[in-house]
């Protein structure tokens, strides 16, 4: 990508989240928009060089900010989305024939399903319960299945991830437009929603640390001149002060583990004389982080210190370190000891916790735990399946750099935010693509 056209895309970007911020009804047609022309690029090339991996990448980017700004037609509008690109991109370019793994993984999850519909409450909406709890799973199986073994270009990949990013731009200025004054509403070290767009800052915190790993990566491979260089450097700035600032910190620490793991595979895979400077480039990106971190202390009164010290405002160390998490996990554990071949059925933990509370509704942060109780032995050997793969495919695709660092968003991503957005399973079904470092001609399948 030329780097004019690319400093155009980034303040086209920034226009959008200041347009969606003073016209809120713009939203709706923003993301009316990205499938309309999602829908024309992908039919246009019919999928000559995986445009619906394109497409599939700008809907996770931009699934955040839509839910945020009312702009999705549906909730869970990213994830069908991402499944329906991936669905038509295989009727276009077929699948490996070697991708039996995710078809049995898909295949796992359907007794949890008919499970399910035996268990659940009749007053629950079935149908609504199943698919929430199973639309996060079945969209990771259809990307997989589309991305297995099939052969792409490291440059194709980081525009891939661009496209991804590109819409985390908006996000970032529609919070900066968003959030109110800090010193008004920063009285706890609490997950803070009016500092994440007056949505859950979970999901805020884990795409915004997704921007900043999808930034640092174009700050080390994809800036060739200064101007670029500093554009990418003000966005990894930004990007993570405002993550920072929602005060949930399973995206942010995701983000940190994700260029940890990156920067050891270039060190590993570039020469002697290739490591200098990269090593400028690391300096200065960490004096950047640091000033980011110490200004966002300062801005908070010292509350974002005591945030990841598991402290509260008075300097107090909390019982629990992952907000009473742990009681979640627990008890799904107890569900699946109690039902361990087939599990009690797609979305009924959460009506056993309602039980158990008296009318409490607490929906489980981890996905773990939630199929182990949900789907019982099955959830087992799915998560096996999705967990093992991309490292056995590592064995004859060493260049894949981001291998591990899609494997580990997906890992820790799962831990702290279950499902809920579809950037755990796309990301994670990126881990799957041969990746090529030579501008060699590939093909779309084996």
């Amino acid at each position: 990508m030329k780097d004019k056209n690319y400093i155009l895309l980034i303040l086209l970007h920034v226009f959008i989240g200041y347009l969606i911020y003073a016209y809120p009804s713009f939203s709706k047609l923003y993301g009316f928009a990205i499938v309309v022309l999602g829908v024309f690029f992908v039919f246009r090339s019919r999928n000559r060089n995986n445009e619906v991996l394109f497409v599939a990448g700008y809907l996770v980017g931009s699934e955040v900010f839509l839910r945020m700004t009312g702009g999705n037609i549906l909730y869970e509008f990213s994830k069908y989305g991402v499944m329906v690109f991936m669905l038509w991109g295989m009727f276009y370019s077929g699948f490996s024939k070697n991708s039996i793994p995710f078809w049995f993984y898909l295949l796992l999850m359907f007794p949890g399903v008919i499970v399910a519909t035996e268990t659940l409450n009749l007053k629950s909406n079935i149908q609504n319960s199943i698919a929430f709890n199973i639309s996060g799973p079945a969209c990771l199986g259809v990307a997989s299945i589309y991305c297995y073994n099939r052969k792409i270009l490291i440059s194709q990949l980081n525009n891939i991830l661009l496209t991804i990013g590109l819409p985390i731009v908006s996000t970032t200025m529609y919070l900066i437009l968003y959030t109110p004054d800090l010193k008004k509403i920063l009285v706890s070290t609490g997950s803070n929603m009016e500092t994440s767009g007056g949505f859950g800052p979970n999901q805020v915190a884990t795409i915004m640390g997704m921007g900043v790993f999808v930034f640092f990566s174009r700050l080390i491979l994809e800036s060739k001149n200064k101007w670029v260089f500093i554009i990418n450097l003000i966005l990894v700035f930004n990007i993570s002060y405002r993550g920072l600032l929602t005060f949930s910190r399973g995206g942010m620490i995701t983000a940190m583990v994700m260029i940890l793991i990156l920067v050891f595979f270039l060190y590993k895979n570039t020469a002697t004389q290739g490591r200098y400077r990269m090593n400028v480039l690391l300096v200065i990106f960490s004096i950047v982080f640091i000033f980011c971190w110490m200004y966002t202390s300062t801005q908070t009164g010292g509350l974002i210190d005591k945030r990841y010290a598991n402290k509260d405002a008075s300097g107090r160390v909390k019982e629990s370190q992952f907000t009473g998490r742990e009681e979640i996990w627990d008890s799904e554990i107890e569900v699946f000891k109690d039902n361990p071949v087939f599990g009690i059925g797609v979305g009924k933990s959460l009506e056993v916790r309602e039980e158990e509370t008296g009318g409490l509704i607490i929906t489980s942060h981890n996905e773990i735990s939630r199929t182990l109780a949900e789907h019982g032995a099955m959830g087992i050997i799915a998560l096996m399946i999705v967990f093992f793969t991309p490292m056995f495919l590592y064995l004859d695709n060493k260049q894949h750099i981001y291998l591990f660092c899609f494997i580990f968003f997906w890992l820790l991503t799962i831990n702290h935010a279950a499902m809920r957005i579809a950037a755990s399973a796309f990301v994670y079904s990126l881990s799957l693509l041969k990746v090529y470092m030579d501008e060699k001609p590939v093909v779309h399948r084996e």
